[in-house]
C-alpha cells in the first residue's frame, strides 16, 4: 500500500494556551510552516502547490466548549480541507504532550481526495461506496455510544481489511467529536482511507502480569466464579500474595489497582505467561463478593477464555512502545517505505505523571522513529482492529515508497 501522490510528509503544530485563539494561531502557523517546508522537500526546492486536504484535530478538554469556533476558524483558514479529531484528556504531538492543559495540536496530510472518506452518523460510511471502497478507517467514539462493543465489528467489516485505529473521546465535561461538523450526542465518526493509503500500526500495551495465566471454568455474564476449577477470589489472593482470609478492607485495596487481561482463546501458544500481545484485552475489576467467592469485571467473560491478573507498569509500558514503534520501523524498512505521519492514542491513564516525567511516550516514538509529524490523544479506551482495548497505546504511521537518497529531516 502506497501513497499515489509520492512521499510528501505531513505537517504539524501543536500549542498550549488558556485562550484558545492564541494556541491554534500558534499550532496553525507551526503546521503552515511546516507544510511548506514538506512540500519543497518533496519538489526538490520548487513549490508545485501540492494539495494538503485532510486535517487533524485533537483538543484537550479544556477547549471542549469552543469546538466549534476552532473547527470554524480552521474553515475559514483552510477551506477546503477535511477535518477529523476529537476531545481528550490531553494531547500528543512529536516528541511533546500536553497533558490537563488547555492545549490542541494539529495535523496536516496531502492525500488525494479520492483516497479518503469522511463520516459520521450524518454520513455514514459505506463497504460500497461507488468508486472509493474503504480499507482501513481512523476511528473517533464516544464511550457513551449503547453496544459501542457490537459496533466497531460492524464497522470493521465494511473496510476490507477489518482494521479500525483511534479511541474514544475523553473528557470530564463536554464530549466531542469532529467530522467536518461538531458532534456531541455519542456515535461514531471519523475518516476511512483507500487502499493506496499505506499504514503500520501497532498496540503496545502498559500492564505486567503478577501470575500465571488461567482457565475460566466457570463464569456467568462478567462475573468470574470459577478459575481453574478453583474460586475465582481465592485465585487472585493467591496471584497477590494475600491470604485466603485476609480481611475485606486490604482485600478490596489490593483490588483497586489491579486488573484482568483476557483472551477469548483456549489456545495456549498465543498467550506469553510474562508478556502481554496485542490479542488481549485488559479491563477493570469492578466488585467482588467474599461470601461467594467470585470477581466482578468490567467487561463480558465466557467459559474457555484466558485470563491473567495484572498490574499497571510504567517501566513495562515504555518497553514496550519502544517493541512496538522498532516493529514499524523493521516494517517500513523491509518494505522500502518512509514515515510521512503518525496517529498516536494512548490511554489516559498513561498519561501526565504515570511515568513519572511529561512526554515519556512521545519521546520514545521520536528516539525510534525520528522526527515524525504525529498528532493524536489520551483517549477514554483505544480502537485497533475491531476491538476496544484500555491502558494500551495504538500507534499508526502513515507510510509510501522512500525516495532514492537518505529521507529529508
Amino acid at each position: 500500500m502506497s501513497l499515489s501522490l509520492g512521499p510528501v510528509r505531513f505537517a504539524s503544530g501543536h500549542a498550549a494556551d488558556s485562550d484558545w485563539r492564541v494556541a491554534l494561531r500558534h499550532a496553525l502557523d507551526d503546521a503552515l510552516r511546516d507544510a511548506r517546508v514538506a512540500t519543497l522537500h518533496a519538489q526538490g526546492g520548487h513549490d508545485a502547490g501540492i494539495e494538503f486536504s485532510l486535517g487533524f484535530c485533537y483538543l484537550s478538554d479544556h477547549f471542549a466548549a469552543d469546538a466549534e469556533a476552532i473547527l470554524g476558524e480552521l474553515q475559514h483558514r483552510l477551506p477546503g480541507v477535511h477535518w477529523v479529531g476529537t476531545v481528550g484528556v490531553g494531547v500528543a504531538a512529536a516528541g511533546a504532550e500536553h497533558f490537563d492543559t488547555p492545549a490542541l495540536a494539529l495535523m496536516l496530510a496531502p492525500l488525494p481526495r479520492r483516497h479518503f472518506r469522511v463520516f459520521s452518523g450524518r454520513q455514514p460510511l459505506r463497504a460500497d461506496g461507488g468508486e472509493f471502497r474503504p480499507h482501513t478507517a481512523l476511528v473517533h467514539a464516544d464511550g457513551r455510544t449503547p453496544d459501542l462493543q457490537e459496533l466497531l465489528p460492524e464497522l470493521a467489516a465494511r473496510t476490507a481489511s477489518a482494521y479500525l485505529f483511534g479511541g474514544l473521546s475523553a473528557a470530564r465535561g463536554r464530549s466531542v467529536q469532529i467530522a467536518d461538523a461538531v458532534f456531541d450526542g455519542g456515535g461514531l465518526s471519523g475518516v476511512a482511507f483507500a487502499e493506496e493509503v499505506g499504514i503500520v500500526s501497532r498496540v503496545t500495551q502498559g500492564c505486567q502480569p503478577i501470575g500465571p495465566r488461567r482457565l475460566v471454568s466457570r463464569a456467568q455474564d462478567n462475573i468470574v466464579i470459577e478459575l481453574d476449577g478453583r474460586p475465582a477470589l481465592d485465585c487472585v489472593l493467591d496471584d497477590l500474595g494475600l491470604p485466603a482470609d485476609t480481611a475485606l478492607e486490604p482485600v478490596a485495596e489490593a483490588l483497586s489497582t489491579t486488573l484482568v487481561g483476557l483472551h477469548p482463546s483456549e489456545d495456549a501458544e498465543i498467550i506469553a505467561p510474562a508478556a502481554f500481545g496485542a490479542d488481549m484485552l485488559v479491563r477493570n475489576i469492578i466488585g467482588l463478593d467474599p461470601r461467594a467467592r467470585v470477581v466482578a469485571i468490567a467487561d463480558e467473560v465466557a467459559r474457555g477464555a484466558w485470563l491473567i491478573f495484572c498490574r499497571r507498569d510504567p517501566e513495562a509500558a515504555l518497553a514496550d512502545l519502544r517493541r512496538a514503534a522498532r516493529e514499524i520501523r523493521a516494517e517500513l524498512s523491509d518494505t522500502a517505505r518512509r514515515a510521512l505521519g503518525a496517529i498516536y492514542v494512548s490511554c489516559s491513564g498513561r498519561g501526565g505523571p504515570h511515568f513519572g516525567r511529561p512526554a515519556a511516550e512521545l519521546e520514545v516514538v521520536r528516539d525510534v522513529l525520528g522526527d515524525v509529524p504525529l498528532a493524536g490523544f489520551f483517549a477514554g479506551g483505544e480502537i485497533a482492529h475491531s476491538r476496544l482495548y484500555g491502558y494500551t497505546g495504538v500507534l499508526t504511521v502513515f507510510a509510501a515508497p522512500s525516495p532514492p537518497g537518505p529521507p529529508p529531516r
